[in-house]
């Protein structure tokens, strides 16, 4: 009997084996797909923010991704029905844009909702019933942190191996593959001997520190599961923004990009713009241009110019390439281009400030994989984009916090300007390109004193006049009247209203003239092209100026000024009145941009 009823269980046992196999085999978990939504830094913070999304949508879970992460996934799904919910939960908001489909063998352990059970072991559920008669919407963007990585303790999917078996498989790796353990060791604070790909005492122990710090078997020899862990912690900032190699047929470059971040948006030579499409701000440009050395030095100018490239960080040029790299508090960017064959081809790439180790991988990352074929991109194209002055090839030009006019009063480049322009910058430029030092700057009387600090050639040097003016005389400003937009300075024609000001100042004289913001700061001259004075800015002492008068601080004062600061002070001796013409190159001759960058 007790043989009968063993018989029995066993055949009903198998019954039940067979009849489960179809339905197992139909919920294998290579047939299901989860939608990742987010990923956090912490424990906590994934917790709070899956709860969040598990109170507007359903079947929200967490698990944790390796290298420090813990992702917030919606699912499982069959494949079919993942699509359509990914992008129904985009169109409405209800996840972010850059939201994606996961595999199940890419998450770790669960961590919401408590008590259930690893990826590999959950059920596909089904697509809620609004989704599934839902037609496919366009995409629409939403928000979500940036994750961060950070170390994490790790499991791996693969198989484990003995002792012996981890020795046999690390006997078949190739010599870059070891220098690779070495590099994502030492990249973990576990080795700092040479990376040459011989695993000797050195390599030995920092496995073995590495296997303690990850709760492995401490044997000095990584299993093929053990590595793989290793190599997903120390990719994990190049896998979190989707590196992936893209070739441009167009462009003849082929490299690594973050194709998480970024996505082709248009050609305007010479650049093939990849833009922000996730929530890093994250840009990449393609360079691809025909040309000579000159082509790559004016280049190497040109790209300096463009707000992309900030004025802080190292600039390093040869005979036929240059790296440049720009530094603010909002981002970093890295630019390097070379020549070869009549070819001029590179890349720019901008990373948020703040995120260094993951850019440094990325940056390393596209510069080891850029490759070069043959052929630029067209002139041509993207000549249907609108055209701007502020923009260059689709980017924008630096613009500085303020311009104003200013003349030199030297012949080795000291400049006297309105003391409103260096206020609160942190550069102060001459027409752009040459830098100025501060010698003085006094608010009360409105004037500051700058020195170029290269050695400059002026047109000509101010004469400042030895007497006063007559009332009612014919006078002139020379100056930049709209800040420099058209590129060389003007004159605004005027006569002397009084000798001081409305409060009585003798420093300062009225004129009657309608003068531009830019003006100000630019020399006040008489009809010898004798200096009288130096325009103050149209607001003075919080007071909007009626149309048509303006005040300019008097040569008097000027010469004050200059004195004090040591500085040996020209007077013209003769004041015989100049042709126009020739009023009007002595004027311009001596007038200069001033500008304030942040």
């Amino acid at each position: 009997m007790r043989k009968l009823i063993a018989a029995l269980v066993l055949a009903l046992n198998a019954l039940a084996i067979l009849l489960a196999a179809p339905a197992q085999a139909q919920q294998n978990p290579q047939d299901t797909v989860w939608i990742q939504v987010s990923a956090r830094p912490t424990l906590a913070t994934a917790n709070q923010e899956a709860q969040a999304f598990a109170a507007k949508i359903p079947d929200v879970a967490g698990f944790s991704l390796g290298g420090g992460w813990y992702g917030i996934l919606i699912g499982p799904y069959t494949r079919e029905d993942a699509d359509r919910v990914l992008q129904v939960y985009r169109s409405e908001g209800q996840i972010p844009r850059d939201s994606f489909i996961a595999l199940p063998s890419n998450l770790r352990n669960q961590f919401y909702p408590l008590g259930e059970g690893s990826a590999q072991a959950t059920q596909p559920a089904q697509a809620p019933a609004a989704i599934a008669s839902t037609e496919v919407a366009p995409t629409q963007e939403a928000q979500t942190a940036e994750p961060v990585v950070i170390a994490e303790p790790a499991t791996s999917a693969l198989p484990d191996e003995s002792p012996a078996e981890a020795r046999r498989s690390e006997q078949a790796l190739s010599r870059d593959e070891r220098k690779e353990l070495q590099t994502a060791l030492q990249a973990a604070g576990f080795y700092n001997s040479a990376i040459d790909g011989a695993f000797g005492r050195g390599t030995r122990g920092s496995m073995s520190d590495w296997q303690a710090a990850k709760g492995f078997e401490i044997t000095g020899v990584l299993t093929t599961a053990q590595r793989q862990v290793l190599l997903d912690d120390y990719n994990a900032p190049l896998i979190s923004v989707g590196m992936r190699r893209i070739t441009d047929s167009q462009a003849g470059i082929s490299l690594e990009i973050p194709a998480g971040e970024v996505a082709f948006n248009r050609y305007e030579p010479p650049f093939a713009h990849f833009d922000s499409t996730g929530d890093l701000g994250v840009r990449v440009l393609l360079i691809s241009q025909r040309g000579d050395k000159s082509t790559l030095y004016g280049l190497y100018d040109i790209m300096q110019t463009l707000e992309i490239v900030p004025l802080e960080g190292p600039r390093e040029r040869t005979n036929d390439s240059f790296t440049l790299e720009g530094r603010n508090n909002r981002f970093v960017s890295v630019t390097q281009a070379s020549l070869k064959n009549g070819e001029i081809k590179g890349f720019t790439l901008i990373w948020p400030a703040g995120d260094e180790a993951r850019r440094s991988r990325v940056l390393s990352a596209m510069q080891a994989s850029f490759e070069r074929s043959e052929g630029v991109l067209n002139d041509a194209a993207g000549a249907d984009i609108q055209q701007d002055i502020d923009l260059l090839s689709g980017l924008e030009i630096r613009k500085p916090k303020m311009s104003r006019s200013g003349f030199f009063v030297s012949s080795d480049g000291v400049v006297v300007t309105t003391a409103d322009v260096v206020q609160g910058c942190t550069r102060v430029t001459l027409d752009y390109g040459y830098l100025a030092e501060i010698l003085t700057a006094d608010p009360q009387s409105g004037m500051a004193i700058l020195r170029s600090t290269q050695a400059l050639a002026p047109i000509a040097v101010a004469e400042l006049s030895p007497q006063s003016p007559r009332l009612q005389s014919e006078i002139a400003v020379s100056g930049f009247s709209y800040e420099g937009v058209l590129g060389a300075p003007s004159l605004t024609w005027g006569k002397l209203a009084d000798v001081k000001s409305l409060e009585g100042d003798n420093s300062v004289a009225r004129l009657a003239l309608a003068a531009q913001p830019g003006d100000a700061g630019g020399p006040v001259v008489d009809a010898s092209g004798a200096v009288l004075g130096m325009l103050l800015p149209q607001t003075a002492q919080g007071r909007q100026l009626p149309a048509g008068v303006s005040f300019a601080v008097n040569a008097e004062a000027i010469r004050g000024a200059m004195e004090a600061a040591g500085l040996n002070v020209q007077t013209q001796l003769s004041g015989a009145a100049l042709p126009n013409q020739a009023l009007v190159k002595r004027a311009t001759g001596m007038t200069v941009l001033v500008s304030c960058w942040e």
